[in-house]
């Protein structure tokens, strides 16, 4: 029973189905059985619908009820319009209109929080701390302050209650996508639960303020030697979960075309440091800043970048980053089957996807942008088609790769208007290049077999001891097991594949083991070896040879190499 726990959320579930209604979503309430649960008469929900939601595109009414209903559906609005892989372009571009500046709340209450979470007076840490906001948005506001050692800084404090506020909602969500998914295919189909837990784990992260100061320390070391770039340093003894404290920073906002022409600043060179900039912390340092819109980067003296605000931020593994390497040289080259490659090797794909349809999707886009100059190539765009392909294959995408071709395309989108003739993927190429000859460094190689060598070793034990409780467990008519063999057969021929290539790189280490033997000891003699009047090494090679021919033949018959 959906209310077995909180029967007091009655009144939000109902507020919730109504906005539904209202928002011309109707369908969905009944679909659920929520009119019947919260007893809403059928013609109110009509009448709700008919008077709000008419003329509406679909993207419309659904970006007027996330604002209805308040922060935390706004909030997981904003990050669901970070992921192109799961949200249709129509309501994505509605999404990403969504308003996240909502009243200040009282300086007073402000006050109350910053002694609360810091355990001490206000006077104590600050020498001044102004009473107007600076800014205000749905999780807290910024109040410009000066340390009581004299620095000045921006403070960020959360909103009274918020936390709770979030966690109810996103526990009513939660139960509401586990009901949708019991009731309805479309729910299923878009794993809606997993979806929703995804985007909580996102929205509970920027509550927590210290994970913002962390992230803001760690990309301020990425630039420690590049003094181009400028990231706030955060004032530790003045923070906390509830409160950040960081250095205040006054600039040029970028996108103010007019202040930078009245410094005198290089629209060129700005263009160039921050794309620099961007690719250096996704292509390199596999940890970015999230969300680059023009409000979070300002121009300081010298044209020095500074970027601010890190609640979200995104990181790649070695493999993600070789992934997303490879996959912009596949689209320099104009090669489909690298682009599905790096595609498949970048999501999880499903067991049912239609390889074919998947390929010739992937040759349209690459018909789309062949021949394309690279000064001329759209990569936010180029992006943005990939995850528009994966969403219709529903290949699950890894959320920092699509947070990424977020980030791609709100660069793009700020260097266009700074410098139209600048084109990122100049830049960006570099990048990939580098990427690429890291992957295929054979120390790189070398350590990636040995990791995938200790990765089998650790499932082949797992699979004996399974193995061994299973047989006792028939030993004692005891099988408290309950196994699924659906994808038996995938598993089992991808062990034989296993077994295939260790075998094959077994027997051929071995005889070349002992064919360096004798050629070294051949060579320190300076006799020819002979054994049994028969020429060793010569003999040697030869058996080497027809094992390694016999076996190449064995298993590409097998068709499981």
């Amino acid at each position: 029973m959906i209310f077995e726990k909180r029967i007091q959320y009655i009144k939000r579930y109902r507020e919730i189905a109504v906005a539904f209604s209202r928002s011309g979503f109707h369908f969905i309430v009944e679909e659920l059985g929520l009119d019947q649960i919260l007893s809403i008469p059928r013609k109110l929900l009509l009448k709700q619908q008919k008077s709000e939601a008419e003329g509406k595109t679909r993207g419309e009414r659904i970006r007027l009820f996330i604002e209805e209903m308040g922060p935390t559906f706004v909030k997981l609005g904003q990050i669901a319009s970070t992921r192109p892989d799961l949200v249709p372009v129509d309501i994505l571009k509605e999404l990403e209109k969504l308003q996240n500046h909502v009243p200040p709340f009282p300086y007073e209450d402000a006050v109350n929080i910053i002694e609360e979470s810091l355990d001490a007076k206000l006077e104590d840490v600050f020498e001044t701390l102004d009473a107007e906001p600076l800014g205000s948005a749905s999780i807290g506001q910024v109040h410009k302050g000066k340390l009581v050692t004299g620095e000045t800084v921006a403070v960020k404090v959360q909103r009274p209650n918020i936390e709770n506020t979030v966690r109810n909602d996103l526990e009513i969500l939660h139960r509401l996508a586990a009901l949708a998914e019991r009731q309805t295919s479309w729910a299923q189909q878009y794993q809606l639960v997993g979806m929703i837990e995804e985007f909580s784990t996102a929205i509970l992260n920027e509550l927590d303020y210290t994970i913002e100061g962390r992230n803001a320390d760690k990309i301020a070391r990425q630039f420690e030697d590049d003094h181009n770039i400028k990231i706030p340093e955060i004032y530790w003894d003045a923070s906390t979960r509830n409160v950040l404290s960081m250095e205040f920073i006054s600039g040029v906002p970028i996108n103010d075309f007019e202040g930078i022409e009245t410094h005198g600043y290089s629209r060129e060179v700005l263009a160039e440091r921050l794309t620099n900039a961007v690719f250096h912390q996704i292509l390199i340092e596999g940890f970015f800043h999230g969300d680059p819109h023009p409000g979070n980067i300002n121009i300081l003296e010298d044209e020095t970048i500074a970027l601010m605000d890190f609640g979200m931020a995104g990181s790649l593994t070695q493999d993600m980053k070789s992934n997303f390497g490879f996959l912009i040289l596949s689209m320099m080259r104009s090669d489909a089957s690298g682009v599905v490659r790096a595609i498949t090797h970048m999501g999880a794909v499903p067991d049912d996807v239609n390889m074919k349809m998947l390929r010739k999707d992937t040759e349209l886009l690459r018909d789309k942008y062949y021949d394309v100059p690279l000064s001329q190539l759209n990569l936010g765009e180029a992006v943005q088609d990939l995850f528009n392909v994966a969403n219709k294959h529903h290949i699950n995408l890894p959320s920092d790769f699509t947070l990424l071709g977020k980030t791609i395309l709100t660069l793009e989108s700020i260097v266009s208007q700074l410098d139209p003739e600048f084109s990122i993927v100049d830049v960006a190429e570099p990048f990939g290049r580098q990427l690429i000859r890291e992957r295929y460094n054979p120390k790189n190689m070398a350590d990636r077999l040995w990791g995938g060598w200790n990765d089998f070793t650790d499932d082949f034990s797992s699979f004996s001891s399974n193995v061994h409780e299973f047989s006792k467990g028939l030993k004692d008519r005891q099988v408290p097991i309950l196994m699924e063999l659906k994808r038996s057969e995938t598993y089992l021929k991808r062990l034989d594949r296993i077994g295939n290539r260790l075998s094959f790189s077994i027997v051929l280490l071995s005889f070349s083991i002992i064919l360096v033997g004798l050629i070294i000891g051949t060579a320190i003699s300076g006799q020819t070896t002979v054994l049994w009047s028969l020429p060793a090494i010569e003999f040697g090679s030869a058996v080497a040879l027809l094992l390694f021919m016999g076996m190449i033949y064995a298993i590409l018959r097998s068709g499981r190499f």
